[in-house]
């Protein structure tokens, strides 16, 4: 793509803007710091990946990595305020599923252990996960504090914790679940996934690229349930306290 074309590319920017502006939305601020935003960081990535990509340095992988994970947490752990812990938790949850993917794609040689792959993958894995951690924590969130007296009535009859939020627990993990689900189920009818595109579009075999989409839209899969469960396995506890009531400063939060 030329530096013209690239552009060019602003008329998409300029749409909202118009739109935000006749409409009175009042987006027009938010818009133009996200475009800046997104593409300054975007042609930062695009030379430390090049840096990293052309050295092969397994350290600078690690480090990428790390950082892939670090901003997930700092970006999803403001949904799980109510959450005691919940920034440990976040990190374990992507640290076990980035262990967990890559052992699997690395371990059976299904892609080469070049940076190449390992940073793009892990792009993926870790930014779906981020996304599906945000909705399970905001959907747990508000499914603990709307049915707070349901969990309390099942404690005061002797259940036990993992009992009085058990459904709260299961339609959060269900609903983080399905967009996933349900967005595979169209996938190549009604969109062609990015990964795909960009290699098409690249001049890849449209076969190769199919491939590579399928194990991508498999490995989302796994991060989906391992995400929502992981998280919420770690979640649950620390909403009671040691005499299996629901913790005071929970209370607090839902007056």
């Amino acid at each position: 793509m030329s530096t013209t074309a690239l552009f060019l590319t602003l008329i998409f920017v300029l749409i909202p803007l118009v739109l935000s502006k006749t409409l009175g939305l009042q987006l027009e601020k938010d818009t133009i710091v996200a475009t800046i935003r997104s593409t300054v960081q975007l042609v930062a990535v695009g030379f430390v990946l090049k840096f990293v990509f052309d050295s092969e340095s397994y350290m600078f992988i690690f480090l990428m990595v790390i950082l892939m994970i670090g901003a997930a947490v700092q970006n999803a752990r403001k949904k799980g305020q109510g959450i005691k812990g919940i920034t440990w938790k976040l990190i374990v949850t992507f640290v076990l599923l980035e262990v967990l993917t890559q052992s699997i794609l690395l371990g059976f040689k299904i892609v080469p252990a070049t940076a190449q792959y390992i940073i793009s993958l892990t792009g993926m894995v870790i930014g779906n996960s981020m996304v599906l951690a945000i909705l399970f924590l905001n959907r747990f969130v508000s499914e603990v504090e709307a049915h707070r007296s349901e969990s309390e009535l099942i404690l005061s009859l002797g259940g036990t914790p993992k009992q009085a939020i058990h459904k709260q627990l299961m339609r959060s993990i269900q609903a983080s679940m399905i967009p996933t689900i349900e967005s595979q189920k169209t996938i190549g009818l009604v969109q062609l996934p990015g990964m795909m595109s960009g290699q098409i579009i690249a001049g890849a075999d449209p076969l190769e690229a199919v491939q590579f989409q399928i194990l991508v839209i498999f490995l989302l899969l796994t991060t989906a349930a391992l995400t929502s469960v992981c998280l919420g396995l770690l979640s649950y506890p620390t909403l009671f306290n040691e005499r299996m009531q629901m913790n005071q400063r929970q209370q607090k939060h839902s007056k």
